[in-house]
């Protein structure tokens, strides 16, 4: 196990190494330029535009620039906003929680209504309901986010008025914000009202983030879950005459969940990539907007570090997903 570990971890520097290259390289192929943006309307003379350039580090060649940016990403240092001027890190960390609250319960309504969904469907294999459900998990796969996200929003919130259209809570309600996630931070206020008002908001957004991946887990299940089914050591358990609950929980789920834990673990890339989409739909100030804003910005540090912090809890989920095999499965820990 522990070579096994050991070898991912090895992986991880190559890989590291070309996410630095691509968030550097990313934002500069890019049309426009950084400082006439900042400048806007008003513009800067030809003197001050190089400057600026200079202040920047705009005017060295790009190899200089690329090795100073991974200098400082070695450091812990991912230089500062050009437009707030705040440090990215800074910025980064404190708009990450909303976002990771928004993603974590996507994922966990995804899993919890995809999983058994996916069993099911596999279980009466040609039913129905078996094909209810795939094609609704089709359906839901091919939904693009933005017009999901606007229906959902002209149904719950224009029409029945059930839910709020934007935001994280309402703005009655003002508290420190003590861990940056608002459910755990309504609780601690102790405020009448603030956790209902914090879940309302958090309804919609996590709804339309988890409908791709539930469609996916859904899917994957099924079909591993179908694999699994048709192994002889299931048919010899049911010959045995066990319960076909302990058949299905026990010898064909647990074989049957290392594609679907990948599945699951690949997921998270999705939900930080879908939440860009999801968070400009419902105003949610994470990680997702502050990205897309900064883009059209051209705010290259704040570019280059947001993908660059992205990409590398990707690659940590990826390799926590690595270590669960082998606890779902015993003999990869030998491997």
């Amino acid at each position: 196990m522990i070579r096994f570990l050991f070898s991912r971890l090895l992986l991880l520097v190559p890989t590291f190494l070309g996410v630095t290259i691509v968030s550097f390289g990313f934002i500069r192929v890019l049309p426009g330029d950084p400082v006439l943006l900042l400048a806007g309307e008003r513009g800067v003379s030809e003197e001050r535009y190089r400057q600026l350039m200079e202040q920047f580090g705009f005017s060295r060649p790009i190899w200089e620039q690329y090795f100073d940016y991974l200098g400082g990403v070695l450091t812990g240092d991912l230089g500062n906003s050009i437009v707030t001027k705040k440090p990215v890190v800074t910025e980064f960390f404190t708009l990450f929680p909303a976002t990771v609250e928004l993603a974590l319960c996507a994922i966990v309504l995804a899993v919890a209504i995809g999983l058994p969904l996916g069993i099911f469907a596999a279980v009466r294999r040609g039913s129905v309901a078996d094909q209810a459900i795939m094609g609704t998990a089709l359906i839901g796969y091919s939904m693009p986010i933005f017009w999901w996200g606007l229906l959902l929003i002209i149904l719950f919130s224009g029409i029945l008025q059930w839910t709020p259209v934007s935001g994280r809570i309402s703005l009655m309600f003002f508290f420190p914000q003590v861990t940056g996630f608002m459910l755990i931070d309504s609780l601690l206020s102790g405020q009448k009202g603030a956790f209902t008002s914090a879940l309302s908001h958090l309804a919609l957004p996590s709804i339309v983030l988890a409908t791709i991946p539930l469609a996916v887990i859904a899917r994957q299940t099924r079909s591993a879950m179908l694999e699994v089914l048709g192994e002889d050591y299931v048919r010899t358990a049911r010959a045995k005459g066990l319960a076909p609950s302990r058949v299905i929980g026990l010898h064909a789920l647990r074989n049957a969940l290392i594609p679907v834990i990948t599945t699951i673990g690949l997921q998270v890339g999705v939900l930080l990539g879908g939440a860009i989409l999801t968070e400009t739909i419902f105003s949610w100030p994470g990680i997702g907007k502050w990205m897309l804003d900064s883009i059209s910005r051209r705010d290259y540090p704040v570019v280059q570090g947001g993908l660059l912090m992205i990409a590398a809890i990707v690659m940590i989920v990826n390799l926590t997903v690595d270590m669960l095999y082998g606890l779902v499965n015993p003999r990869i820990r030998h491997h």
